[in-house]
């Protein structure tokens, strides 16, 4: 089995399904930044650097996959935005997943995998989701409310972080008798320990560090009661988060004071580095970013990025589903002959 990448980010979702035995035949990513993180981690898939509305299966040559998945911007679709949802250019990006399944034809991926902003289900009373769930239709899938689930880092696996985010999987009714997906089931490992994932001990390199008079500095440490946890700036307040537990990482705490994830240690109040904010997000410590990618766009890429152990637990459940034979898939091979 193959997996596409749409919107494909760092790789995120590459990361999770590659390590459940899905490898990525190709992937598109259009921010420049983005792409070089992602090609010297995934050398060995192919990788197109272009806006997805300028990307077409017959014109790009790509291979049919069984698996397509796709992280679509969700600034439309988020709760803290402007709700625009389709009516934003950004929201109408999730047609072009739509476009590409049907250029397929035929040899269309028998598997679709969405993530989103939780609020995409509710927006304008459920008429998002409605939109999305009769598109997804009409290209050939079984989708219901029950493909899709709201699930937490910080409740399925080891990560300490609390980040909850929009899963949707749908079948194509062309390989599969039903859409039944059983998502994963709420685990809460615990105790979670912030040590395994940051370094309180070592020194940084100064930029990561803020110098006593800076106003955010003060504004912290009047909350600061203890090291080794996590103190969160807003744009007007500090939040200091309970042991072991680490906010949502966003793609906007590395452009200033909001929503900057900070603790205390010996030397002084710091950021987490974004190597921390990888481990974070479940990247292995294999995974680098190259030096030509500046820091602030590193930290983008990490609070863009898909939570990679949850991908790699829907990836299972998936590909269990895929090897059922009779019991849900109507052709065993997967894909349709040519």
């Amino acid at each position: 089995m193959k997996c596409g990448a749409l919107f494909a980010g760092i790789g995120g979702f590459c990361a999770g399904f590659g390590s459940a035995g899905v490898p990525t035949s190709w992937a598109v990513e259009l921010d420049t930044h983005a792409s070089r993180t992602y090609a010297a981690n995934f050398p060995e898939a192919r990788l197109i650097t272009r806006d997805v509305r300028e990307v077409s299966v017959a014109g790009d040559n790509l291979e049919p996959v069984d698996i397509l998945h796709a992280g679509f911007p969700c600034q439309s679709f988020s709760q803290a935005g402007e709700r625009m949802g389709f009516n934003d250019p950004r929201g109408r990006l999730f047609f072009e997943v739509i476009r590409l399944i049907r250029e397929f034809g035929d040899h269309r991926p028998p598997v679709l995998v969405l993530e989103n902003a939780p609020f995409l289900r509710y927006g304008e009373g459920g008429a998002w989701f409605l939109e999305l769930q009769n598109a997804i239709r009409k290209a050939g899938y079984w989708f219901r409310p029950e493909n899709s689930a709201e699930l937490n880092a910080f409740q399925l696996t080891e990560l300490p972080q609390q980040r909850i985010r929009l899963f949707m999987v749908a079948f194509s009714t062309h390989h599969f008798r039903s859409g039944r997906f059983s998502f994963p089931a709420k685990n809460n490992p615990s105790p979670k320990n912030l040590e395994e994932y940051i370094d309180f001990e070592s020194e940084k390199s100064d930029e990561y560090y803020l110098p006593a008079d800076n106003r955010y500095s003060k504004m912290i440490m009047q909350s600061v009661t203890e090291e080794r946890r996590i103190y969160q700036l807003r744009k007007y307040l500090v939040r200091a988060k309970e042991p072991g537990v680490c906010p949502t990482l966003t793609a906007n705490m590395g452009q200033g004071g909001h929503n900057v994830p900070f603790v205390m240690t010996r030397r002084g109040l710091r950021k987490l580095t974004e190597y921390e904010c990888l481990r974070l997000q479940g990247f292995p410590s294999s995974f680098t970013f190259p030096d030509e990618v500046p820091r602030a766009h590193r930290y983008t890429q990490v609070g863009n990025s898909v939570t990679v152990p949850i991908a790699n637990l829907i990836a299972k459940r998936i590909v269990e589903k895929m090897e059922e034979g009779g019991n849900g898939v109507t052709d065993r091979r997967v894909r349709v002959p040519a």
